[in-house]
């Protein structure tokens, strides 16, 4: 069994809830149910927390909880107008210098408080410990090398699972650290990218074509993703009208959109087609076209969380706020879809997390029978 926790910035507290839930309905208490956990951006941070403290599922969920329920912007970035002139500038300057100013990473935001905050709160020494014990079987961290533009998913495990290597993208058998969820975290110009073993890497998100495939390369063969974006199926009735071009902050919600959420729709979709292929062909024929068939539970949300993002840019700092509204972030649709990826404040987040809880309680039944939880 393998949990897939996509990524996501701030929205990446709905996975909590999902995983507070599941805690809920655990009739053992403390056993893992996920024996693979793949995490990307915000959900490397998860995923990393899960697999750290899988001895016991329900220490991990109430870190978790605690982590996501105290976060407040100056937890992540540094914040005040003075660092967001300063780094406007850095980029400003870095057009000059052939994108880079004094060898340094060009980006929005300092994340330096976020490397803090998780070297506080994740001790990646107990992984080794919780694989050799059988609590888990692997962690994987999937981040992007911005020069040869692979999305390399850096995964531990025991020695006998081996890498790979297919188009734009392989798996890398490392110990992981800290430096990984950095590159896995970092927002694409939002955060700096971070080297590791000599290449620059950022969010694993971007270029991400195929997120379920890490965990079958890991030798999973059934799946439990948590995703985050509004459930697909509920259709608007008629597009939106606008008397605007439209913002910044519309077309970078959009692009964080295609980043975070199509790519998992898209390889969700292909999983589904195979799956319905291989109920008409026999065990030669599955055999000889290696086609194997993969279960796969997805939760998504009830919610949207543009508006929810849209009811809470008041949380944030003076600075962030003026930015944001700058760039025509602070209104529902795009702009506030942006808003939703950077809103790390705890009024926003905690309704995330309830939101989780409820969107997975309310399918109890369906949930305990994938998870083979006994009543």
């Amino acid at each position: 069994m393998a949990l897939i926790l996509s990524g996501g910035g701030a929205r990446g507290a709905y996975q909590v809830g999902v995983l507070k839930a599941i805690a809920r309905l655990q009739p053992s208490g403390g056993h893992n149910p996920f024996d693979i956990i793949c995490g990307t951006s915000a959900g490397a941070i998860n995923a990393s927390v899960l697999a750290c403290e899988s001895d016991h599922y329900g220490h991990a969920i109430t870190k978790l909880e605690a982590l996501w329920s105290n976060l407040d912007s100056r937890k992540i970035h540094r914040v005040g107008f003075t660092q967001l002139l300063k780094s406007s500038l850095r980029i400003l300057a870095s057009f000059f210098h052939e994108g880079v100013v004094d060898g340094k990473p060009v980006a929005l935001l300092d994340n330096e408080p976020l490397r803090q905050l998780l070297e506080k709160q994740i001790d990646f020494s107990k992984l080794s410990a919780r694989i050799h014990d059988g609590d888990i079987m692997a962690l994987s961290i999937t981040a992007l090398a911005y020069s040869s533009g692979i999305n390399v998913s850096f995964f531990q495990a025991s020695e006998q699972v081996e890498g790979w290597r297919r188009n734009q993208r392989s798996g890398l058998h490392t110990t992981l650290d800290h430096n990984h969820l950095m590159a896995s975290s970092a927002l694409p110009a939002i955060f700096p990218p971070v080297q590791i073993q000599g290449e620059y890497f950022g969010d694993g998100a971007i270029r991400q074509s195929a997120p379920l495939s890490t965990a079958l390369h890991l030798g999973a063969n059934r799946l439990f993703v948590i995703g985050v974006s509004h459930n697909a199926t509920e259709v608007a009735a008629r597009p939106d009208k606008t008397r605007h071009t439209p913002s910044f902050a519309q077309i970078t919600g959009h692009l964080l959109n295609s980043s975070f959420i199509d790519a998992m729709d898209e390889d969700l979709e292909r999983l589904e087609r195979l799956n319905r292929l291989s109920r008409y062909l026999s065990a030669e024929e599955l055999e000889t076209a290696r086609i194997k068939p993969v279960e796969v539970l997805t939760i998504t949300p009830s919610v949207r969380f543009d508006e929810i993002a849209a009811n809470h840019i008041s949380d944030l700092p003076l600075s962030m706020r003026t930015f944001f509204r700058s760039i025509g972030a602070t209104r529902t649709g795009g702009g506030a879809s942006m808003a939703s990826y950077l809103l790390f404040e705890s009024a926003f987040c905690n309704e995330l997390m309830h939101a989780g809880y409820q969107d997975t309680m309310a399918r109890e039944t369906e949930i305990m029978a994938f998870l083979d939880f006994k009543q």
